[in-house]
């Protein structure tokens, strides 16, 4: 089975700390200390914004040897992945954005401009939402199955358009009349649908629409029936799906060493960064996220939230997003992301901080070792390709 990397780009902000909320590269503005805006030793501005400190993270990674980036959901994904494919050559651009925001015929028409101005290189995360005051404050009021209804509808007609030179639909939110692709742009690539979801009304759009499946990091085994369960109900629908994983690293030369600065970094931790993760994660409806926060939710001491061989389950301690991440030497983790790819998982969308020195560590010292230890009929295939 190959396997593909991709890296996260950190639009909005990035630092050195675990604690995202203590992050002073490429934020919006200028503060103290910041990079990308910074200041001249003059105090005037030095011109640069936070899409040029997230620019030099794309070819960062895209010099480490990673296929892929994701741009996460924050200052709109789609426009940074426009000036992005301006500033690399081949790295694919995974771009997270909820079905809610824009109708699905104009969406069609915006990926398939974007594939021609960027040669291909657009692939699709679709996000549904899960914080129901989040999307209120957006102008969306649909109840949590309903936005997933929704987001099957939307994948419905983003299907239809591109396998019809005219395409009608009537669903129960959407509705579309001979829609098309734009003249000249219906050979460009259909993006591949990388979707997550826990609740069975997520996993019926995942049977139906996914190429990639995605999933947080947990316990090999406690995720391995439930990539069974997706398996099976895409099966059923005469589809093969393909499993995907996002995972943090936290990767030093020595075990000792990784975890001896993961909790140095752990112990600055402060009631500020706890107070905001709280207000972050309050009132969320997805099932994923709840399986997240079981993991670290009763939990405080650095030791308990080891749970298993290097995994620790304190990111969400520090940060919005997933829990669990892989702590070790270089070798120990690429021992365990091994496991994950034999366990079934073939796409990793991984990351760390600071993301641009995290990229060619990752690249130069994790990456390799994956590959080596894959089977030998694989890694001929690869040459093969190559």
């Amino acid at each position: 089975m190959s396997t593909e990397f991709f890296w996260r780009l950190p639009l909005g902000s990035d630092g050195p700390q675990l604690a995202a909320d203590k992050n002073n590269r490429g934020a919006a503005y200028h503060r103290p200390g910041n990079i990308a805006p910074g200041r001249l030793p003059n105090g005037e501005p030095d011109g640069f914004t936070y899409i040029d400190y997230v620019a030099q993270v794309a070819k960062a990674a895209e010099l480490a040897g990673f296929e892929g980036a994701l741009l996460p959901t924050g200052p709109e994904p789609w426009i940074a992945a426009a000036a992005l494919a301006r500033e690399t050559r081949r790295i694919k651009f995974l771009v997270a954005f909820q079905a809610t925001w824009t109708l699905p015929a104009y969406a069609a028409q915006q990926a398939a401009i974007l594939q021609n101005l960027s040669r291909g290189r657009l692939e699709w995360n679709i996000i549904t939402g899960g914080n129901p005051a989040a999307q209120r404050a957006n102008g969306d009021f649909l109840e949590h199955d309903k936005r997933y209804q929704r987001t099957g509808e939307f994948l419905d007609i983003i299907q239809g358009l591109w396998e019809n030179e005219q395409f009608s639909y009537e669903g129960d939110i959407y509705r579309l009349e001979n829609g098309s692709l734009p003249r000249g742009l219906s050979q460009e690539r259909k993006p591949g649908v990388y979707f997550s979801g826990f609740s069975d009304a997520a996993l019926d759009v995942a049977a139906r629409h996914a190429d990639v499946y995605l999933n947080w990091a947990e316990p090999v085994d406690k995720l391995k029936p439930h990539i069974e369960r997706v398996r099976e109900l895409a099966a059923k629908r005469g589809r093969e799906v393909r499993f995907g994983i996002r995972i943090d690293l936290f990767a030093r030369e020595t075990e000792e060493a990784a975890w001896s600065e993961l909790r140095r970094q752990y112990e600055r931790i402060d009631a500020r960064t706890s107070e905001f993760i709280k207000h972050f994660a309050s009132g969320s409806d997805s099932v994923g996220a709840a399986r997240q926060t079981a993991y670290h939710q009763n939990s405080e001491r650095f030791e308990d939230l080891i749970i298993g061989p290097n995994l620790w389950a304190g990111f969400g301690k520090a940060k919005p997003g997933p829990t669990i991440g892989l702590v070790g030497s270089h070798e120990n983790v690429a021992e365990r992301l091994a496991e994950y790819r034999d366990a079934g998982f073939s796409t990793f969308i991984l990351a760390g901080n600071p993301h641009l020195e995290e990229a060619l560590r990752i690249g130069q010292e994790v990456l390799p070792l994956v590959h080596a230890s894959q089977p030998a009929s694989v890694r001929e295939g690869l040459k093969a390709v190559g």
